[in-house]
């Protein structure tokens, strides 16, 4: 697999659209502070990691509303391995001017949008949730 973030938010998408509670996903660092992330910022109601070793998965739980609508309604995937997309502070995306959230890979960390312009750190844009 070439790109492991974006299987991560395409099998997010697939089970949105499929309407299942929990979704599971490889582990990895980068994947686990991705998710844990859209917890914090109230995209996921849960997520946990389970196994040993090399089988180590994370279990993601999906939010749904009252009406069964999902929380998030877009996730897309910017930088790509063959395209990177690198930001200085002043460019960081705001989607939906500022009720959307842009993941970032600084060298911080991984932070939302907010954190990283808080911070005065640019990086490089991995997602963005709405």
């Amino acid at each position: 697999m070439t790109d492991p973030i974006s299987d991560l938010l395409t099998r997010i998408r697939n089970a949105i659209q499929a309407g299942h509670s929990k979704v599971d996903v490889g582990y990895s660092k980068m994947k686990a502070e991705i998710v844990r992330l859209l917890r914090e910022e109230g995209y996921i109601n849960n997520y946990k990691v389970t196994g040993d070793g090399c089988k180590r998965t994370i279990r993601i739980y999906i939010r749904y509303a009252q009406s069964s609508e999902p929380a998030i309604h877009h996730l897309s995937r910017v930088s790509r391995p063959g395209r990177r997309v690198y930001v200085n502070v002043s460019k960081i995306p705001r989607p939906l001017n500022g009720l959307g959230t842009c993941i970032l890979s600084t060298s911080c960390g991984i932070l939302t949008g907010k954190e990283a312009y808080q911070k005065r750190v640019g990086g490089e844009v991995l997602c963005l949730v709405y």
